[in-house]
């Protein structure tokens, strides 16, 4: 007998697939994603906070700044993260509290921070990122390098179709506009 500790985890897609005949083929790989999605990302949190004592958003907020050497606005920050500004600003806070992130004003306009990883805050990075990168590697673990390749492909031509799809959208709610204000 299972005990709920044992049992599968009931995902998106395991309650879909109870009845597949109520979900045509691009329901059930957008359930498909979204589980894999689901399962990765709550797997590098957990590890990310057991390890590291830290946070998703926080990690994500590091590897941008680690990027660059002069430092990003919190505009850009949240522009990359496609995060709003404020949620931007309440992880700044905390990581500057820590001493891992340095918050200065720009020059040319007072109103403007900048952000910069601290000496700490590149060496903390570094040492998640990397820990990061192999995480990656053991959950990918069960495709070997032809399947990878293929998987990223796929996802790629995925990719391509959502933009085409979306513009679609977009071009045709523009047409209709255009016809109503006519």
């Amino acid at each position: 007998m299972e005990t709920p500790s044992s049992a599968p985890m009931l995902d998106r897609e395991t309650k879909a697939s109870e009845r597949p005949g109520d979900h045509k083929d691009e329901l059930r790989l957008w359930l498909r994603l979204l589980t894999c999605s689901t399962l990765i990302e709550t797997e590098i949190r957990n590890r990310l906070r057991e390890e590291f004592k830290t946070t998703l958003p926080r990690f994500d907020l590091m590897a941008q700044l680690d990027k660059t050497a002069v430092g990003m606005t919190v505009g850009e920050v949240s522009q990359r993260l496609m995060v709003s500004n404020g949620n931007v600003t309440a992880v700044v806070a905390g990581l500057v509290t820590d001493g891992l992130v340095d918050k200065r004003s720009a020059p040319q306009d007072r109103r403007v921070q900048i952000l910069t990883l601290t000496a700490q805050g590149r060496k903390a990075f570094r040492a998640m990122a990397e820990r990061h990168e192999g995480w990656i590697a053991e959950l990918f673990a069960g495709l070997d390098q032809p399947e990878l390749a293929q998987l990223f492909r796929l996802l790629g031509e995925t990719k391509t179709s959502l933009h085409r799809a979306i513009a679609d959208r977009a071009k045709d709610a523009a047409d209709e506009a255009a016809k109503g204000n006519a």
